[in-house]
C-alpha cells in the first residue's frame, strides 16, 4: 500500500483504488484531480463536506464512487462518466429526487449500483420519521421504472417482482411537493378572500328552503390518524 501525501492532506491510493476520506474540504482538491484523476477506477470520498463535484471530469476512467456523509445538495452536477457502475450518496442533502434520477440517467449510462440512504429524497425512517415501509416502496418502484438496468438500490438487490412491478406502475409511484407559488399562505388566502364575488341572491327563493336529515357516519382514517379513531353521530 501506498501512503501519500498531497498539500498536508493524508490519502491512500492502492490499485487504481484511491481514498480521500475524512478531510472536511468542500471540493476535490486540484492536485488529486492532476495526480490520480486518469488512473483511478475507485474514488471513495466520504465524510467530507463537499459541495460541489467541479473536477470530477477528471476522472474519466471511474467505476465506483462513493460521496456519502458529504454536504451534496440537489444543485449537484455530475460529468459524463461512461463506465460508472455504482454510485453512492447515502447522507447527503439531497430533497428532489426526480431531479437526481434525471441528471443519473443521463450521465452514467453503466450505473447499476445506486444509494441515497439518508437524503429526504429517500423516504424512509433513517431521513423522516413520518415515513413508513409503504412510501419506500413506492419510492423504490419509481427509481426502477426509471432506472430498468439498476441491480441493487440502497441496501437490497432489485427483485424480479420489483422490476415487474416498476414496470408497470412505476410511473405512478412519484410523490411531489407542490411548488412554492400555489402553497397558500396566509397572504394568498388573504388576496383571494378580496378577490371573491359573493353569490347572487335569489330573492325568489327566501323562506322556501326546506333541510335535509338524517344520519351521518364520519370514519377518521388514515396512518397518521392517532390510532385511527372512529367517529360516528352517537359520539358528536
Amino acid at each position: 500500500m501506498e501512503e501519500s501525501h498531497v498539500n498536508n492532506f493524508a490519502l491512500c491510493y492502492e490499485n487504481n483504488h484511491l481514498s480521500y476520506c475524512g478531510q472536511d474540504c468542500n471540493k476535490i482538491p486540484t492536485a488529486l484531480q492532476k495526480m490520480y484523476g486518469s488512473k483511478v477506477k475507485y474514488l471513495d470520498l466520504s465524510y467530507n463536506s463537499i459541495e460541489t463535484l467541479k473536477g470530477l471530469e477528471q476522472f474519466n476512467r471511474l467505476e465506483e464512487l462513493i460521496l456519502d456523509n458529504n454536504k451534496l445538495g440537489d444543485n449537484i452536477t455530475f460529468p459524463h462518466l461512461p463506465y460508472l457502475r455504482t454510485l453512492s450518496l447515502n447522507n447527503n442533502q439531497i430533497t428532489d429526487l426526480d431531479m437526481l434520477i434525471n441528471k443519473v440517467n443521463e450521465h452514467f449510462p453503466s450505473l447499476n449500483y445506486l444509494s441515497l440512504l439518508s437524503n429526504k429524497a429517500c423516504p424512509n425512517q433513517l431521513s423522516d420519521l413520518d415515513k413508513d415501509d409503504s412510501d419506500y416502496q413506492r419510492y423504490r418502484y419509481f427509481v426502477i421504472h426509471k432506472l430498468p438496468q439498476l441491480r441493487f438500490l440502497d441496501s437490497r438487490r432489485v427483485s424480479s417482482s420489483e422490476w415487474r412491478e416498476a414496470a408497470t406502475r412505476g410511473e405512478f409511484m412519484r410523490v411531489r411537493r407542490p411548488p412554492d407559488d400555489v402553497i397558500d399562505t396566509p397572504e394568498r388566502q388573504l388576496a383571494q378572500t378580496q378577490t371573491l364575488r359573493p353569490l347572487p341572491v335569489d330573492f325568489a327563493a327566501l323562506g322556501k328552503h326546506k333541510g335535509a336529515y338524517g344520519k351521518i357516519h364520519y370514519k377518521y382514517t388514515g396512518k397518521h390518524s392517532e390510532g385511527n379513531r372512529f367517529i360516528v353521530n352517537s359520539d358528536l
